[in-house]
């Protein structure tokens, strides 16, 4: 299986049919992404595949040969955070923290997609769940972010 991760070229035996989530954390040790419920329906496990958000416990890897992976780990850097990391901690995002990567993934995608999103937008775009319930803080700080790129 051949498939580049943040920007790395991988080559790996495995099951074709094990979720990209479990190649991510097991066989790359990318333990950002996160699982959740494994039905594809929290979102913690979000990733980008060639730009758009999927929910990697529902992807097998050989879905993804040829296709080009973002996780979290690569959003941003100790010394450069992505605008939304930097609006995810002046907005108070964060609480039991569980659900951010795949949160701030999704955002991301979000705001490639559509940089100066609309709360309809936001609300389409964003079907992770959250158990602390942050979504008006998520909304917040993706309105933040959307600003600090312009």
């Amino acid at each position: 299986m051949n498939f580049t991760v943040n920007g790395n070229s991988v080559s790996l035996k495995v099951d074709p049919q094990m979720p990209l989530l479990w190649v991510l954390r097991d066989s790359l040790n990318l333990t950002g992404t996160k699982f959740g419920c494994g039905v594809a329906a929290c979102g913690a496990c979000t990733v980008h595949k060639d730009g758009q958000p999927v929910r990697s416990c529902v992807t097998p890897v050989a879905s993804v040969a040829g296709a080009n992976i973002q996780t979290i780990e690569s959003l941003g850097t100790p010394e450069k955070p992505h605008p939304l990391q930097l609006a995810w901690i002046a907005e108070q995002v964060p609480q039991c923290g569980y659900c951010q990567s795949g949160m701030l993934m999704a955002a991301a995608a979000l705001l490639k997609r559509k940089p100066k999103p609309t709360d309809a937008d936001i609300d389409e775009a964003m079907s992770n769940l959250c158990r602390c319930g942050t979504y008006q803080r998520v909304r917040a700080a993706i309105h933040r972010a959307a600003g600090a790129q312009a």
